[in-house]
Order: structure tokens, then C-alpha cells, then sequence
């Protein structure tokens, strides 16, 4: 079993959701990284797995098509080791024996970071949003 801090308050759990769109022969997968509170392992994994069977939902898209969410499981639970403030380290990657190309490979500019992109239709890429959301949104804008 892996070191657990005595006094563990945080957890980072990636939960697996598989998107299907009807109609569409591409399904989607999100590992959606999320913070679970908890004071030991077990109780984490029983708030990530609460989380992600709650995560399943079935809604029409602006096609009308039906959009089906479906968690299939965890792919990674860990501890927290820092407190949640900034500059904490939630994770890392470790990664041996890396070339100077491969490492600078790893860095991207500023206009690549997903925070930066533009909002973007994606070719190929099932449309997965929300018909209810997305009348909001243009209600919003007008």
C-alpha cells in the first residue's frame, strides 16, 4: 500500500466517463480529474465512486440527438500530500532517461494552452453539448 499521510484531507481521483452520441460510430472518453475530501483511502474511493456513478446522464443534444454519459471507473486515486493553497503540488509525472527534443517537446507556448484556445468545432468530434445549455447561451447573447 502506498504512504498515506496521517493527516491526508485531500485526494485527486480521475474518473473514467465515456460519451456516446446517438447515432455516431466515435464515442468520447474524459478522465476528469477531481478533489475528493476525505481522511483515508477507503472513504476516498467510496466519495470518487459516489461522484462518478453520478456523473451518468442521458440528454439531447441541439440535433436531437440522445447524448448518454456513462462512468466506467477510476483510473487513478492518490493523496494530497500539501495543503490546497497556492503553489501546492497536486500531482506529478515522472518520466527516465528523456531526450533534450523529447523534453522540450513537453513545453508548449502560451497560445496552445487549453486556457488560451479558442472555443472550437472539433471535425469528426461527435457534438456531445447540451441542447438546454446551449439555448441558454445564445439567449445569454442576445
Amino acid at each position: 500500500m502506498a504512504y498515506i499521510p496521517k493527516d491526508v484531507e485531500w485526494f485527486l481521483a480521475q474518473l473514467v466517463v465515456e460519451i456516446r452520441v446517438a447515432g455516431c460510430r466515435r464515442n468520447i472518453v474524459h478522465i476528469n480529474y477531481v478533489l475528493i475530501r476525505a481522511n483515508n483511502p477507503q472513504q476516498a474511493y467510496r466519495e470518487a465512486m459516489k461522484l462518478g456513478k453520478g456523473s451518468n446522464r442521458t440528454y439531447k443534444n441541439p440535433r436531437d440527438r440522445i447524448v448518454t454519459h456513462r462512468f466506467l471507473g477510476l483510473r487513478n486515486l492518490d493523496a494530497i500530500f500539501d495543503p490546497l493553497e497556492h503553489g501546492s503540488e497536486i500531482t506529478f509525472v515522472e518520466r527516465v532517461g528523456m531526450s533534450v527534443t523529447g523534453t522540450r517537446r513537453l513545453v508548449r507556448s502560451k497560445r496552445e494552452l487549453e486556457a488560451f484556445m479558442p472555443v472550437r468545432d472539433r471535425k469528426g468530434r461527435p457534438d456531445y453539448s447540451s441542447k438546454e445549455i446551449m439555448r441558454m447561451v445564445e439567449n445569454w447573447k442576445s
